[in-house]
């Protein structure tokens, strides 16, 4: 997700989360102690985190290898119950056989955008993995609806044949927490609400952005009328500029990750953190912050 020119984030509506969750002050916390706390923070374990599939040199349409799957999902499985993967074609597929040959639970996204044949391979993958058994919630399309990809009507055509494929499979749709209220007709056809919250992209500053990252969560929520939500990305950068108020760091990105899962853990919300690996392809739109989103570095060394 990249900045947005609908600027949603105020100070007026960063009000104190409605979860019980007493934030960290961090202003007498050193580097090395936050550093300390971040690591401890991470060994507690998290519900989920994004899978990075590519390396250094390697972009989007090149073919990834089962092997470069499994090392990267051997460093994962000791933090994380759950991985989420994005496609379902060019070797992404790989991600949730050997997640769940690792005993990884799997959120598996079939990419949707505007070359239809495209999305007929990820719709057919997406449901070939689900009945192989490594699916166990499907996403159908990633912030489709932000880039204009497509209709409210064709996604919603994609998402039912989904459900209709794997009735005993939760089916969702993943976008920007606002795009559950602003498009009941998505929302309804959705089994559970997939949300991504960013207040980095929003020009948040990092000492509102956790209440900021909750209010979006109870947006979404509020959209769903009970539904399972689950945040199917959240991060902070950890270099690489900044956007208004927001800087990337590695103090801020240590914090931001540290509340969050404190948060998640402390109110049983299921969170997927973005991302794993720090991935080079995404400087150019997203700016050079676009590379810097990993709790690994490019190389697979932990951060901090």
């Amino acid at each position: 997700m990249s900045f947005r020119e609908g600027h949603y984030f105020s100070l007026e509506n960063n009000s104190s989360p409605k979860n019980e969750y007493q934030t960290i002050d961090f202003s007498q916390v050193s580097t090395k102690k936050l550093a300390e706390i971040w690591k401890e923070t991470l060994e507690k374990g998290m519900h989920g985190i994004c899978f990075s599939l590519y390396e250094d040199g390697q972009k989007p349409g090149d073919i990834i290898t089962a092997e470069q799957v499994n090392r990267r999902i051997q460093i994962l499985k000791p933090y994380a119950g759950w991985v989420r993967s994005f496609s379902c074609i060019e070797g992404n597929e790989h991600i949730p056989r050997i997640a769940h040959q690792n005993g990884m639970k799997t959120l598996v996204g079939a990419w949707l955008g505007s070359d239809l044949e495209l999305n007929e391979r990820e719709i057919d993958g997406l449901i070939a993995l689900a009945k192989e058994g490594c699916v166990d919630i499907a996403a159908v399309g990633n912030e489709v609806m932000y880039r204009n990809d497509l209709s409210e009507e064709q996604l919603i055509e994609y998402i039912n044949r989904v459900k209709e494929a794997l009735p005993n499979i939760p089916v969702g749709y993943v976008d920007a927490y606002y795009e559950f209220s602003h498009r009941p007709n998505i929302t309804e056809v959705c089994d559970v609400i997939l949300t991504n919250c960013y207040p980095y992209w929003e020009g948040c500053p990092i000492e509102h952005s956790f209440h900021h990252m909750v209010s979006m969560f109870e947006s979404a929520k509020n959209a769903g009328q009970g539904k399972r939500v689950i945040i199917t990305e959240t991060g902070w950068p950890s270099e690489g500029g900044s956007l208004k108020g927001a800087i990337a760091s590695n103090e801020n990105a240590m914090k931001y990750f540290i509340e969050t899962q404190n948060w998640s853990t402390q109110n049983d919300i299921e969170i997927f953190y973005f991302s794993s690996f720090d991935e080079s392809w995404k400087v150019g739109a997203e700016g050079d912050v676009g590379a810097f989103w990993g709790l690994w570095d490019k190389n697979e060394r932990l951060k901090f």
